[in-house]
């Protein structure tokens, strides 16, 4: 399927824009300030400025800005957690230019915690053998940086922002290279003239039925990029968060409980008070995401239970006020005392380490097609991203990607036309239960453990689903959605059939 419009589209508006960036979040906005002032810029909201997976990260940003720390430490730890699948030159620049990120950032008046001496207050998480993870607000470091980036983007002349702005299609001319897209705009269809797009969507979360993910990450970028042609690469690595705060209720968004918790001290236990991980890893709590989310669901198959627990009850509640005052509020306006209470907490879908693949400047296989964030793989994660090392290659890729966008050449008014698409008929299934089916089989399927037999069956499943929406249009932003979430769906269950060993994220287990 080559679009998500189809031939009754009416367009509405249009505008033109040097550079369109699609997402608010960290890597949009970074982008969007690191374009030159002369060109116009667009971003895209889905939302609003705060509905993105940056505005809820928790954890922090990692780079190496310690006195006893240095990029080599950070570059071996990063290959490590990513099970030898890392693309080197790739890490080599995360790490390297991530320090003058860092910088910038201090400079640009994102409000940094800092010690009792007043200099940056330096913590760490799990797979990092230094403390080499910075925070803002304690456990609020994606909500402060996306708010300092944002009043930034608004005092730009050339950025506009458009809020309530879906993007449903990449175009393309006579010569495979960008020149528009279309999106709705309240409800509207827009064209928009651009020779450079920037995806910057986020994350997958709405594919499974419990993500820390917001209800817009239905990876519309990722989908729309694979219509357009653009390849994808290692959608079979997905994070699973060992410690998603648990509830038997139904919840949009799965509410975080941040690895810097066990990195303060915070313990892994099980309904009988046993450290369950300490003899698995050497780093017991603090070992990659991977084997922790294992490591609990191998307890939960033992014990039957639902859930274990993180045990922060060590700490004081004035420490615990001060250092996770978001996990604090929350786990309390649900009647958990965390300096009391044991969390209860279970694995949940958190972060895609693939996406559309990309070199070290940002750029697809298609001219003048971006991507960065969490929608591209750039080939820092490997098979595992190391804890904060997300909110970094927003910043070094956003960058890198402005820079190079620098070198083309400015839009050009009255050179894109939408396309002659065939029409198709109205759908009139039931978008919700189609989404909903899609996340009941990749949550069960696709989750921390797998085996091949599960996948092809789960594949053969959303393969049916996206051929019935694939033959069908509708105007309600739910087809979208479902369009995307079953795209994205099955291409994941496609790259992890295509890899029967496991390594990092992706564990197979057979049961032939």
């Amino acid at each position: 399927m080559r679009y998500a419009i189809d031939g009754s589209v009416k367009i509405k508006t249009t505008l033109s824009f040097d550079v369109v960036i699609v997402g608010s979040g960290l890597a949009g906005l970074y982008t969007a300030l690191n374009v030159e002032t002369y060109r116009t810029c667009a971003i895209l909201a889905k939302e609003e400025i705060d509905v993105s997976n940056s505005w809820l990260a928790q954890g922090g940003i990692a780079a190496a800005v310690a006195v006893d720390d240095n990029p080599t430490f950070h570059y071996e730890d990063t290959l490590t957690a990513g099970a030898g699948l890392c693309d080197r030159e790739a890490v080599n620049v995360l790490v390297n230019e991530g320090p003058k990120e860092i910088n910038r950032l201090v400079s640009q008046g994102v409000p940094f915690d800092l010690d009792e001496a007043g200099d940056l207050s330096i913590t760490r998480e799990g797979g990092h053998h230094k403390n080499r993870v910075l925070h803002a607000g304690g456990d609020a470091t994606g909500r402060e940086t996306v708010k300092a980036l944002s009043h930034l983007v608004a005092k730009r002349p050339n950025i506009t922002f458009c809020a309530h702005t879906t993007f449903y299609d990449i175009l393309l001319d006579e010569n495979g290279v960008v020149n528009g897209a279309v999106v709705t705009r309240d409800g509207e269809f827009v064209l928009i003239e651009t020779r450079n797009i920037v995806i910057a969507t986020g994350g997958i979360g709405q594919v499974y039925r419990a993500s820390t993910n917001p209800s817009v990450a239905t990876g519309d970028g990722i989908a729309a990029a694979m219509r357009a042609g653009a390849e994808v690469k290692s959608l079979e690595f997905i994070q699973f968060h060992p410690t998603g705060l648990w509830t038997d209720k139904k919840e949009s968004r799965t509410f975080l409980i941040s690895e810097a918790v066990r990195g303060d001290g915070g313990l892994l236990k099980n309904a009988d008070g046993e450290r369950f991980m300490v003899g698995q890893h050497e780093l017991a709590e603090l070992a990659p995401r991977d084997i922790v989310a294992r490591g609990i669901v191998r307890e939960l198959e033992k014990s039957g239970e639902t859930h274990v627990f993180v045990d922060i009850t060590a700490e004081s509640r004035e420490f615990l006020e001060h250092r996770f005052p978001t996990i604090f509020e929350e786990c309390a306006s649900r009647g958990i005392d965390i300096s009391k209470d044991w969390i209860p907490v279970a694995p949940v879908q958190h972060y895609l380490m693939g996406g559309i693949k990309t070199d070290h400047w940002g750029r697809t296989a298609i001219p003048g097609l971006y991507a960065c964030g969490e929608a591209a793989c750039t080939g820092v994660h490997g098979a595992n991203r190391l804890a904060s090392n997300s909110m970094l290659e927003c910043l070094v890729f956003g960058r890198r990607a402005a820079v190079d966008i620098s070198k083309s050449p400015a839009v050009t008014p009255g050179s894109v036309v939408v396309p002659d698409i065939a029409k198709r008929p109205n759908a009139h299934f039931d978008l919700g239960a189609l989404r909903l089916r899609i996340q009941d089989l990749m949550s069960e399927y696709g989750y921390v453990i797998r085996n091949s037999e599960g996948m092809k069956f789960a594949e053969g499943q959303i393969a049916a689903i996206l051929k019935q929406l694939e033959g069908t249009t509708s105007d309600d932003p739910r087809y979208l959605e479902t369009l995307n979430v079953a795209t994205v769906a099955e291409a994941i269950l496609t790259a992890a059939l295509a890899r029967p060993e496991s390594v990092g994220s992706h564990y197979v287990e057979d049961t032939k």
